[in-house]
C-alpha cells in the first residue's frame, strides 16, 4: 500500500521489484590510451607557412591572395597550436624584411623637395598600417593566444610599427628630413600659405604611434620659439599697439586651432606658453609704455578689454595696474593743477572718474584691485592742494542745488549728487567742504535761491549716512530754523503789534536764526529809512515778549527787498538786497545825490557803499546814472535817477556787485576751519593723556593721527602740544624731554 506524508510534504512511494534490481552489478565506464598519438601531416608547417608567406607578400604587394581569408585564417590558427613560436617568428622576418626593401625604395627615390618626400612618406605610412591591419586579420588567433599570452612577445600591431621606425622613420637621414619638412610646411601656414592639413596631420599622428613625438616635439617648439621672437620684435617696433594685440590674438587662436587639427594635445600647454611668452610677456612694459596711455585717452574699451584678457594670460595685470595708476594720477594732478579750468575742475573729475568706471565695466571686468587703484589715485589726487578741492566740490553742489542751474530732472540731480558723493569721500578735510558746503546753504535758504528742498535734504541725508549725523547737526539745525521762522512769521502777523503799529505799506518777513548752526556774518552798520526801522522795532518787541533771554542781532547785509519803481517809461519791481534798498530810497527826495550826500545819508561804510553804488549804477541794469562814465566809483561821482531807464521784463533783478570780497570771504571760511582745527587737536591731545596719563611723543602723535578727522602734519601738531605745555595742561618728563605727563 503506498504511505503519504501530510499534504505540504512530498510523496514516497515503494515498489516490490527493488530488490531485485539491487542485486544487479553496475556497469563502468573505462577510458582507455589511444593505441597511437595523433601526428601531423608530413610538411605540414612547411606547406601551411608557404601558403601564409605568399598572403602576406601579397598583401604586401597590393596583390589578391591565392587563399580565401577565412582559409588563411584557419590555416594560421591550426599552426598557432604546436608552431605558434616558429610562425611568429616567421612572420616577424617577413614584416621586417618587407620594412627593409620599402627603406631602399625610399632611399633610392628621386625626389629631391620636401614636399615630394613627405608625401611619399605619407604613402608609405598609410599603405603600411593598411597591410598590417590585413595581415593581423589573419593572424588573430595568433595574436590572441600567443602574443597575448607570452611574456616578452609584442602583439603582430606593435612588432610591425617597431620595424617601421627601425629601419624607416628613426634612420638619421629619414627622421630629419621627415621633421625639417614638416616644420617647414607649418611655418608656412603661419606666413598666410594654404598646406595640406591632412598630411600634416597624419605625419605627426604617426611620430605619435611609433612613439617618436618628442622627436618632432623638441624642434617644433625650438622653430616656434625662433619664429615669435623675430616676428615680435618686428611687430612691436612697426605695429600701433591695438593692432599688435589683435596680431597676437590672432596668433593664439591659430596655434590652438593647429593642436585641434594636426598636433598632439600634449604639446598645448608648452606650445601656448611659448607664444605668450615670447609676443607678449617679453614685451609687456614696451607695450604698456607705447600705447596704454593712447588707449584710454582715446576710451578704445575693446582694445583694452584684449590687453587685460592677453596681459593676464602672462600674470602681467600688476604692470597694468600700476600703468592704470600711474595714468589716473598724471591726468587728474594736470586737472587739479590747471587753475585755468579750475572753474570746471569738479565737473572734469566727474567725468574723468564716468570714464574710468566706464573702462573697468567693459575693459577689466571690474576687477576689484583695479577699482581700488582708482581709489587709492583719486585719493591723492583731490588732495594733491590742501583744501581747494574740498572748496570747489562744495561750490559745485551749491551750483547745482541753485535754482536756475541747468539740470531739468530730479533724477539728474540725484545722479550728479551720489557723483559727486563719491569725490567727497576722497576727500581727507571734509571740515573744509562742510565750512564752505554750510556758507553756500546758508545763502540759498535765505535768499530762497533753492531749487529744489527735497533735494537740500536728499544731500544732507547722504552727508550724514557718509559721515554721522555729528556732520550734519548743524545743517539740519539750519532747516529746523527756516521752519521755526514761518511759525514765528505766521504768529507775528496776527498779533496785535503788527495790526496796530505797521501799515500795509510793507510786507515784513523776518527769519530768525540761530547763530550756532550758522555762518558767522559781521553786522554791518546803516541807517535805515524810518519805516524800516519801525518793522524792525515792532517785530523785535513782538519776539521778546515771546522769548525772554535771547538777544537779536540784524543782518543787514542778508537783506532782500522788492521795490515798486516808479519810471517814466513805466512801472517796474526791482529785486535788490536792503543795503540797494536803502540807497534807492533816498531818490525818492531828490534825483540827484554826489557820494558823499549819500554816504553821510546812510553812514554805510565806503568800500561796501561803492559796491552797491557800482551795482546800481555801473551794471547791466542802470537805475542810476554816473556823471563820469567809468567802471569806478570814485567819491567825486555823482548819481542821478534814470528816468531813460527801460526794460522789457517787469520784474528786474539787480545783483550786488563782489568786487574782490570773494576770495577774501573764502580765506576767511579757510581760516575759520583752520582755527577749529586747532581746536580739535587739543580737545584730542587732552582726551588721550588724560586716558592714558604719560606717553611719549611719537606715540601721543601716532594716536592724535588715527584720532583726527583731517590730515595734520606733525609739525603742527607738535605746536599744539606746546602751546598746551605753556597752558600747564601737560608738562615734558623731567627725565626725558620726549616724554610727556597729564598735569
Amino acid at each position: 500500500m503506498p504511505a503519504t506524508t501530510s499534504s505540504n510534504g512530498p510523496m514516497i512511494r515503494k515498489n516490490s521489484n527493488t530488490s531485485k534490481s539491487n542485486s544487479q552489478p553496475a556497469k563502468k565506464l573505462v577510458i582507455k590510451s589511444l593505441k597511437a598519438a595523433p601526428k601531423l601531416p608530413e610538411n605540414f608547417e612547411e606547406e601551411t607557412w608557404k601558403k601564409l608567406e605568399s598572403a602576406v607578400r601579397a598583401v604586401f604587394e597590393s596583390k589578391t591572395t591565392e587563399c580565401s581569408l577565412e582559409e588563411l585564417y584557419k590555416a594560421a590558427e591550426e599552426s598557432s597550436h604546436k608552431l605558434a613560436p616558429n610562425l611568429y617568428k616567421r612572420l616577424e622576418d617577413e614584416i621586417e624584411n618587407h620594412v627593409k626593401k620599402e627603406f631602399q625604395n625610399l632611399s633610392n627615390s628621386p625626389l629631391t623637395d620636401l614636399l615630394s618626400f613627405l608625401n611619399l612618406i605619407h604613402q608609405s605610412w598609410q599603405n603600411f598600417c593598411s597591410q598590417t591591419i590585413l595581415i593581423r586579420a589573419i593572424f588573430l588567433y595568433l595574436d590572441r593566444t600567443y602574443a597575448l599570452q607570452t611574456a616578452g612577445v609584442r602583439s603582430i600591431w606593435e612588432m610591425a610599427l617597431n620595424h617601421f621606425k627601425k629601419y624607416i622613420i628613426s634612420v638619421p637621414q629619414i627622421e630629419k628630413k621627415l621633421v625639417k619638412g614638416l616644420l617647414n610646411l607649418i611655418e608656412g601656414e603661419r606666413g598666410g600659405e594654404n598646406v595640406d592639413r591632412l598630411l600634416l596631420k597624419t605625419l605627426i599622428r604617426m611620430f605619435v604611434s611609433l612613439g617618436m613625438y618628442q622627436s618632432f616635439e623638441k624642434p617644433f617648439l625650438e622653430s616656434t620659439n625662433s619664429f615669435y621672437l623675430k616676428e615680435s620684435e618686428q611687430c612691436v617696433r612697426e605695429m600701433e599697439v591695438a593692432v599688435y594685440l589683435k596680431q597676437v590674438e590672432n596668433r593664439l587662436n591659430n596655434e590652438s586651432e593647429r593642436i585641434i587639427h594636426y598636433l598632439d594635445n600634449s604639446t598645448r600647454k608648452e606650445l601656448i606658453k611659448t607664444v605668450e611668452y615670447r609676443m607678449l610677456e617679453c614685451h609687456v612694459q614696451a607695450l604698456i609704455n607705447k600705447g596704454f596711455d593712447e588707449l584710454i585717452q582715446l576710451n578704445r574699451t575693446e582694445d583694452l578689454a584684449r590687453m587685460y584678457s592677453l596681459f593676464s594670460r602672462v600674470n602681467a595685470l600688476d604692470n597694468l595696474k600700476l600703468a592704470f595708476g600711474n595714468y589716473i594720477k598724471t591726468t587728474g594732478s594736470n586737472m587739479v593743477d590747471d587753475n585755468e579750468k579750475e572753474s570746471s575742475l569738479v565737473q572734469d573729475l566727474l567725468d574723468f572718474k564716468a570714464k574710468l568706471n566706464e573702462i573697468m565695466d567693459k575693459s577689466f571686468s571690474k576687477n576689484e584691485n583695479f577699482a581700488h587703484t582708482i581709489k587709492e589715485s583719486f585719493e591723492m589726487i583731490i588732495n594733491k592742494k590742501a583744501n581747494r578741492p574740498a572748496e570747489l566740490i562744495a561750490k559745485f553742489v551749491d551750483s547745482k542745488l541753485r535754482s536756475g542751474n541747468k539740470v531739468s530732472s530730479e533724477e539728474e540731480t540725484e545722479d550728479i549728487l551720489d557723483r559727486v558723493m563719491i569725490l567727497f569721500r576722497y576727500i581727507q578735510g571734509k571740515d573744509v567742504f562742510e565750512a564752505f558746503y554750510k556758507k553756500d546753504l546758508a545763502k540759498r535758504l535765505l535768499l530762497d535761491k533753492s531749487a529744489s528742498l527735497d533735494a537740500e535734504k536728499n544731500m544732507i541725508s547722504k552727508l550724514k549716512a557718509e559721515c554721522g549725523s555729528g556732520f550734519t547737526n548743524k545743517l539740519e539745525g539750519m532747516f529746523k530754523d527756516i521752519d521755526l521762522s514761518s511759525d514765528i512769521m505766521a504768529a507775528f502777523k496776527e498779533s496785535p503789534q503788527y495790526r496796530n503799529e505797521l501799515s500795509g505799506e510793507i510786507d515784513l518777513n523776518v527769519s530768525v536764526l540761530t547763530s550756532g548752526y550758522w555762518p558767522a556774518y559781521n553786522p554791518i552798520e546803516i541807517n535805515l529809512p524810518q519805516n524800516l526801522s519801525l518793522c524792525q522795532e515792532v517785530f523785535k518787541r513782538f519776539y521778546f515778549s515771546k522769548y525772554q533771554g535771547r538777544r537779536l542781532t540784524w543782518q543787514n547785509s542778508l537783506g532782500r527787498c522788492t521795490l515798486k519803481s516808479f519810471f517814466p517809461n513805466g512801472t517796474k519791481e526791482l529785486a535788490v538786497s536792503l543795503l540797494q534798498t536803502v540807497v534807492l530810497l533816498l531818490f525818492n527826495d531828490k534825483d540827484e545825490y554826489t557820494f558823499k550826500e549819500i554816504h553821510q545819508a546812510i553812514a554805510l561804510e565806503q568800500g561796501e557803499l561803492k559796491r552797491q553804488l557800482m551795482s546800481l549804477a555801473c551794471g547791466k541794469v542802470k537805475v542810476l546814472t554816473k556823471s563820469v562814465q567809468t567802471k569806478e566809483i570814485s567819491e567825486e561821482d555823482t548819481f542821478t535817477f534814470n528816468k531813460q531807464f527801460k526794460q522789457k521784463a517787469y520784474r528786474i533783478k539787480i545783483n550786488s556787485i563782489q568786487m574782490k570780497e570773494t576770495t577774501e570771504e573764502n580765506q576767511k571760511t579757510t581760516q575759520g576751519v583752520m582755527q577749529d582745527r586747532q581746536y580739535q587737536i587739543d580737545a584730542a591731545i587732552v582726551r588721550i593723556m588724560k586716558t592714558r596719563k604719560t606717553l611719549s611723543h611719537s606715540q601721543l602723535v601716532s594716536e592724535l593721527i588715527g584720532q583726527l578727522k583731517f590730515p595734520a602734519k606733525p609739525a603742527d601738531l607738535k605746536k599744539r602740544i606746546e602751546s598746551l605745555i605753556e597752558r600747564e595742561y601737560l608738562e615734558r618728563s623731567t627725565e626725558d624731554s620726549q616724554i610727556y605727563n597729564y598735569l
